[in-house]
């Protein structure tokens, strides 16, 4: 999940969040921002402070693996913990840009969800990519053949500024069954078929980058559908009374895990909060902020049943999802990276 990148600066606020300056060994962790990394600060970060005495600096930023190898190759960055997507968590580790976990230090891997413990991650929310539209002119739930369907609905759409996903979008547009995405991705053919078929909207198309631009975009009426995490289109509909719409069916989902920075000079700390983190109680709490999937196997019956509704784990919400293949795109990201600027950029 993105938000856009900050520099640690005294009494910088970041969704209601004080992000101060950090002493010399002040563990510093990095989210998200936004209402995302709100929820993660009322639930988790700011109750370990209250509770250890111990100082959490928080930052936010945009994600991508370039931005790890650069904070890494610099040195001490003055990052210590870090959310990471998927393919960023492997071929950080692969390159040895983090740490090893030793999970025996977290407490448990049965404390976990299956899938959300790594060799050097350990899951800090799952999440979807889903549909999100207007419904003051959009009446029916859309599907990503109607986002293509600029014939049937007029207006511009909003899609994530990456590869990632948008390929996946595409295809399912096209006709391609949920089953047979990747493996239609994995021929040249395939990849040339998605960028086909995202050239026939993009004249209409408006991109976004941090986590909060698709609502604002929905918002605006610049946009009548776009792409957007779960949790801000939900939070936008309950909270915000926005008369938006969400559709679940062929969303794409995928867990963000917590990472250690090798240059940290605060690993003992780093564990610590994280293990505190995959605790149930605190983790029980986030969805109270934010719709966030939760990866503590113990934290998902001391949720409100209200509040469970709207997770991307709950039943309802798990069917027909399609999740995002790691192994995919860490073969493949800085290469069709590259490419999605070049036809972003046309």
């Amino acid at each position: 999940m993105s938000k856009k990148t900050g520099l640690l600066m005294t009494a910088l606020l970041v969704g209601g969040m004080p992000f101060t300056q950090a002493s010399a060994r002040d563990l510093v962790i990095v989210s998200n921002g936004g209402t995302f990394q709100q929820a993660q600060h009322d639930s988790i970060f700011a109750p370990y402070e209250k509770k250890t005495g111990k100082k959490v600096v928080e930052d936010t930023w945009d994600n991508g693996i370039g931005v790890l190898r650069t904070k890494v190759e610099a040195g001490d960055s003055g990052w210590d913990i870090v959310i990471a997507e998927s393919e960023e968590l492997q071929i950080a580790c692969q390159e040895g840009l983090v740490l090893p976990l030793d999970i025996n230090r977290l407490g448990s891997k049965d404390n976990y969800v299956p899938g959300a413990v790594s060799e050097c991650g350990v899951g800090a929310a799952i999440y979807n990519h889903v549909l999100a539209y207007d419904k003051t002119k959009v009446q029916t739930a859309p599907t990503w053949a109607d986002f293509f369907d600029l014939a049937k609905y007029p207006g511009k759409r909003a899609l994530r500024q990456s590869p990632k996903t948008n390929l996946e979008f595409a295809l399912l547009a096209d006709g391609v069954a949920p089953a047979d995405v990747y493996k239609t991705l994995s021929h040249s053919e395939g990849v040339d078929r998605a960028f086909a078929k995202l050239d026939t909207i993009k004249s209409s198309l408006v991109f976004w980058s941090s986590g909060g631009q698709p609502m604002q975009l929905l918002a605006s009426g610049e946009v009548v559908m776009t792409s957007s995490f779960n949790g801000r289109a939900t939070n936008a509909i309950n909270k915000d009374k926005k008369p938006f719409g969400i559709v679940w069916d062929q969303s794409l989902q995928t867990v963000d895990s917590w990472v250690i920075l090798k240059t940290s000079p605060n690993v003992d700390a780093a564990y610590d909060l994280l293990k505190y983190a995959g605790e149930a109680e605190p983790q029980s709490h986030l969805p109270e902020v934010q719709p966030i999937g939760i990866t503590s196997a113990k934290a998902f019956d001391m949720i409100d049943p209200k509040l469970r509704a709207d997770l991307p784990t709950a039943p309802e919400n798990a069917k027909n999802v399609l999740k995002i293949d790691d192994a995919f795109w860490i073969d493949n990201i800085d290469a069709l990276t590259a490419r999605w600027a070049e036809w972003a950029a046309k």
